[in-house]
């Protein structure tokens, strides 16, 4: 917490200027297991919604990789959001994994 007097707040030695960066930013996954890892899938441009997220990590990347890890592995998506937990565990479900 940053304490100041009583309306000096915006005096011109209390402001710091700032550069933001106004381009695209980038959002990259990656699945790691102890004896394996998939290939490093980078979004460029838009935001991840659910549905994108299905069409392209869960089908095309996370499928196959779990098939190869055989029936004892563990999916852990660390920072799923209730909505694309639903997703994933009913489009997991749906889905018959070799």
């Amino acid at each position: 917490m940053i304490w100041r007097e009583p309306g000096t707040r915006y005096r011109a030695p209390n402001i710091v200027e700032r550069d933001h960066y106004r381009g695209g930013g980038l959002l990259v996954w990656a699945g790691i297991a102890t004896n394996d890892r998939t290939y490093l899938y980078v979004f460029a441009g838009g935001s991840v919604t659910v549905v994108r997220y299905r069409d392209e990590i869960l089908h095309p990347l996370v499928r196959p990789f779990i098939a190869a890890m055989g029936t004892d592995s563990i999916f852990m998506d660390d920072s799923a959001r209730p909505h694309r937990a639903r997703l994933m565990r009913s489009y997991l479900e749906s889905e018959i994994i070799p």
